[in-house]
């Protein structure tokens, strides 16, 4: 392991920025999320507020790998928004650390579920451009990746898919929804 993970500082004029840059290249290949650095920027500010939590993944150097994000959603459950390692860090276990400090994290403050979204917007799933109305469930059943679609990453670290929103993103562009218990 060639990182630590700690809080982003909120006063550091370096890491913020950094923290912002690095939501735009890891989204990149995406459309609708995170375009450019200023909206970027209104994310991380937004991950910062008070009783959220704020966690980054910093090489030895203190150059700035990835970062996660999690907030109180209700009763016990927390939310895994957002996640991001740099494209070229990625597979490297770096998110796979990230995560489980938020699950620690969130466990500290007596979480005991996390919850997650992980849009397809680009055709990475069976689910893409297909009507998953009305009988959503045989769908999710069926569910294969066929783009290196990021649910399988977190399938592999405990997670389960509990559901899906279809056309979150429009028609054919689902949200696919993913929890686990901290137990």
């Amino acid at each position: 392991m060639n990182w630590t993970i700690v809080d982003l500082n909120p006063a550091d004029a370096a890491q913020v920025p950094a923290a912002a840059r690095l939501l735009v290249a890891a989204f990149a290949h995406l459309p609708d999320t995170w375009d450019t650095e200023a909206e970027a920027l209104e994310e991380v500010h937004a991950a910062l507020e008070p009783d959220k939590i704020c966690r980054v993944a910093l090489a030895a150097d203190g150059a700035l790998l990835g970062w996660i994000g999690g907030f109180h959603a209700y009763a016990q459950v927390w939310e895994l928004h957002p996640l991001a390692v740099h494209p070229r860090q990625q597979g490297q276990g770096i998110g796979a650390a990230l995560v489980r400090d938020l699950e620690a994290q969130v466990r500290a403050r007596g979480g005991l579920v996390i919850t997650l979204g992980t849009d397809d917007v680009i055709g990475q799933t069976s689910l893409a451009g297909v009507d998953l109305y009305p009988d959503v469930w045989p769908h999710i059943a069926a569910l294969r990746n066929v783009g290196r679609h990021p649910y399988e990453f977190y399938q592999k670290l405990g997670y389960a898919i509990t559901g899906v929103i279809p056309d979150a993103n429009g028609f054919g562009r689902p949200d696919i929804l993913m929890t686990r218990r901290l137990t």
